[in-house]
């Protein structure tokens, strides 16, 4: 059977999601060997180390989730209607990220490297419409994932839409099958086959044109968020399985930290196959420690809280936001002399989380009009009561605790 209500626990999954993109991006300036917007000249291997691990997962952790909330927004939607809907929370924003919230990060770089004039002398490079980073200023930066996320929901708007119908009731069946004991595995090999054959051909770029790999790595996430939301079986099954797939993932990563950090090849892999087995240990770190993560969230985290309403419409905002906020913290930050790398690591988190959250609730949330052009929901009164219903009723209970006591 089919669910039309959202799981909280995928909004609370997206939200550390979020939360795991800012930890990861404050790190990048002072990691060692990463070559980012603003480097510090003193680096950390450890940061390197975290930044590697936290790289395998984040994103597919994040492309799964948006796989599950396409599914929720096509209930009782044409397919003409979603794609107008997806083109007003995605597309729009990522003009607004293009032309107002990725410029000043590459203004920032550029006076790291020697450029003299004021921002309106480089804003004007813009429109010139010169890639970055070829010596041009036009990009989308972190902004990325929301172009190709974009460009997922428009292309297979007609296959989610025929696959929530009564039309695909036998294609369903048959993925139910995969609930039977770790069945729900095989959803991962393509990617990992497909992964492990091309990624060292076609290396990740993020600019679409140049990223035929991991262009359709991405993809297989989103589709197996669809897949697994559409037929709630699966989700039971990577709920009940959580722990082998954590299992997996660690397994894997382990290995995979063996290989990088000591240089050297496993020798319990033959060496025919070590080509292969080498590159496929990065997805299927992926895919074991994001699907174990959610099975660990549907056993956990399925409950409302007073804060989840907030902070789920914070976080698009938060993550369109976090990274300008970010890259000119490390402007400053990199020149300041006497301070460790951590110290100015944590600084940068927690002062980029002030900053960013700030934004978002003095100038973004109270207007809806700017609400908008961050790709938030409009909030009509009868949202806006049952959004606080929950709370409402969370702190009753903890009066009536309090007056029994």
């Amino acid at each position: 059977m089919e669910t039309s209500q959202r799981q909280t626990y995928l909004d609370w999954l997206r939200i550390l999601s979020i939360a795991g993109v800012l930890i990861l991006h404050s790190a990048m300036p002072y990691a060692e060997g990463e070559i980012w917007h603003i480097r510090d000249k003193e680096t950390s291997t450890l940061l390197l180390y975290t930044v590697g691990f936290l790289h395998l997962f984040r994103m597919p952790l994040l492309f799964f989730i948006s796989g599950t909330v396409s599914y929720y927004m096509m209930q009782r939607r044409s397919a003409l209607s979603f794609i107008k809907l997806r083109f007003t929370r995605l597309f729009i924003p990522l003009l607004v990220g293009i032309f107002i919230i990725v410029p000043p990060q590459i203004y920032m770089e550029r006076l790291a490297h020697g450029f003299t004039g004021n921002y309106w002398d480089f804003y004007k490079t813009v429109f010139e419409f010169v890639p970055y980073p070829q010596g041009g200023s036009f990009s989308w930066h972190h902004l990325w994932f929301i172009a190709y996320l974009f460009i997922y929901d428009l292309v297979f708007a007609p296959f989610f839409m025929w696959m929530i119908s009564d039309k695909s009731k036998g294609v369903k069946q048959a993925l139910h099958r995969l609930s039977k004991g770790k069945l729900v595995y095989l959803l991962a090999i393509p990617s990992i086959i497909w992964y492990a054959l091309l990624s060292k051909k076609l290396p990740e770029t993020a600019d679409l044109v140049h990223d035929g790999c991991y262009f359709v790595y991405w993809l297989f996430f989103v589709l197996a968020g669809f897949i697994c939301i559409l037929v709630p079986s699966l989700m039971d099954s990577l709920q009940r399985n959580r722990r082998f797939a954590i299992g997996v993932g660690f397994v894997f990563l382990l290995m995979n930290y063996y290989v990088w950090l000591n240089d050297a090849r496993l020798p319990m892999i033959p060496e025919s196959i070590w080509p292969f087995f080498s590159v496929a240990m990065r997805p299927v770190i992926a895919w074991g420690w994001m699907l174990g993560f959610i099975g660990y969230g549907k056993q956990y985290l399925n409950r409302p809280h007073r804060s989840l309403n907030y902070l789920n419409q914070a976080v698009y905002p938060f993550y369109i936001l976090h990274q300008t906020v970010i890259v000119i913290l490390a402007y400053y930050i990199t020149k300041a002399a006497g301070d460790t790398v951590i110290m100015k690591y944590i600084y940068t988190v927690g002062v980029t989380l002030f900053i960013t959250m700030g934004i978002y609730h003095l100038f973004i949330k109270p207007y809806p009009v700017i609400g908008f052009l961050f790709g938030m929901k409009p909030v009509t009164a009868a949202k806006k009561k049952a959004a606080q219903e929950p709370a409402r009723i969370m702190i009753m209970k903890e009066q009536l605790t309090e007056a029994t006591a």
